[in-house]
């Protein structure tokens, strides 16, 4: 009995000696991948923010450092999905659509406290976030406003008052389908979402500056159009 004990104990160990080694080369094999596919050269539009960008601004605002400058912190993708509480699989194809839109995996919101008034339980799963940096966000940012914001229908720019007193700028994207991502045909339903871009900015004028050098396309208001016109 005891020798068919230790026969078991050792069957065992040596069972989770091969799954470590097999999840080790797993982990190994996924390093591999990474390295593979690892960025040699910076994104277009950040390469064009050292080289061309910095030096408008500096012009432009008459900064005595280059420390001074307004750069990009990060861009947050925020999808509401109110409707998926009746419609579960809602959530799922958000999710599923955020990660393709952002390139990145974006993490589930969840209600922090009951709303009778909209029938809101606490924990209840109610949108889906992404938050970019780095390379992520330039090369988001890049697709934005070179091909995404060009297919909304009826385009005429973005509103330049979305800005909120500290250089930040917010817009809403009222149909996911103008992400060339995005296949038409596999969607559920139209989504909308909302983008932030939070810079470093101190006015909302050194933001909006920063972000049309960057090639955000403003809508110009109607004063300027009669000035121009005058």
């Amino acid at each position: 009995m005891a020798k068919s004990t230790a026969d078991k104990v050792a069957a065992q160990k040596a069972e989770g000696q091969k799954k470590a080694q097999a999840k080790k080369a797993k982990k190994g094999k996924k390093k591999d991948e990474f390295k593979e596919y690892k960025r040699e050269t910076p994104p277009r539009l950040r390469t064009k923010y050292e080289t061309e960008v910095k030096e408008k601004l500096m012009e432009e605002f008459k900064y005595k450092s280059p420390m001074q400058l307004p750069r990009l912190v990060k861009i947050t993708l925020n999808m509401g999905l109110g409707a998926a509480n009746q419609n579960p699989k809602m959530l799922e194809s958000g999710v599923e659509e955020l990660r393709v839109i952002a390139g990145q995996a974006p993490v589930v919101c969840v209600a922090k406290k009951d709303i009778a008034t909209f029938k809101l339980r606490k924990g209840q799963k109610i949108g889906t976030m992404v938050t970019l940096r780095s390379h992520t966000m330039w090369e988001f940012l890049d697709r934005l406003v070179s091909i995404a914001l060009p297919r909304v229908r009826d385009f005429k720019g973005v509103s330049p008052k979305a800005f909120d007193g500290r250089g930040n700028y917010s817009l809403g994207v009222k149909e996911q389908i103008v992400f060339p991502e995005i296949d038409y045909d596999n969607i559920d339903s139209v989504k909308g979402l909302n983008i932030s871009i939070v810079t470093t900015a101190e006015t909302d004028a050194e933001g909006k500056a920063l972000l049309t050098h960057l090639g955000m396309p403003f809508r110009k208001t109607e004063s300027t159009d009669q000035g121009a016109q005058a």
